[in-house]
């Protein structure tokens, strides 16, 4: 803003035009004329008029921020809700998907959002499988024989009469 040097000069404010005694002279010493005073006075209620103006829409606009921040606050606590909400979701969902896959070690099943928990279980399932399938090649390449043979009878055809005799004797005790 550019200053008037034509404009009475005071050291505060008061909106009232000064006392004569404070009056400028015109550059040839004489005091300045009505009409020019008029018009210097009217410049300034001008002035005054624009500043009210300015100051009432600053105090407008200082309302409206203040406004806004207080709306800012209240949407940084329900985001924060929000937050909470949405973490307590996801761990239910954690929890349901390793409930739900009780061959799955419960540390494979991780992540952050349902999209990485359902990663991580994609990945912990293949582990598994790739495992389930090792081990499977791996007993079919080792044959081992099925146990003892079917049971039978005892071959009593090499024993004595006597040692029969014992042998059905033993067998009812």
């Amino acid at each position: 803003m550019a200053k008037d040097s034509n404009l009475p000069r005071k050291s505060g404010f008061s909106g009232a035009p000064e006392s004569n005694q404070n009056q400028e002279k015109e550059p040839d010493g004489g005091e300045l004329d009505g009409s020019r005073a008029a018009e210097l006075e009217e410049r300034l209620a001008e002035k005054s008029s624009r500043l009210s103006e300015l100051e009432q829409a600053l105090a407008e606009r200082d309302e409206q921020i203040n406004t806004l921040k207080q709306s800012l606050a209240e949407l940084e606590a329900q985001m924060t809700e929000l937050k909470d909400g949405q973490s307590q979701a996801i761990a239910s969902y954690r929890s349901l998907v390793v409930r739900s896959n009780p061959n799955l070690p419960e540390e494979l099943i991780t992540g952050d959002s349902v999209e990485e928990i359902d990663k991580s279980l994609a990945g912990a399932q293949a582990l598994i499988d790739r495992v389930r399938q090792r081990l499977e090649t791996e007993i079919a390449g080792a044959k081992i024989p099925a146990g003892s043979p079917l049971r039978t009878a005892a071959d009593l055809s090499a024993l004595s009469p006597q040692e029969k005799i014992q042998y059905a004797m033993g067998e009812r005790r």
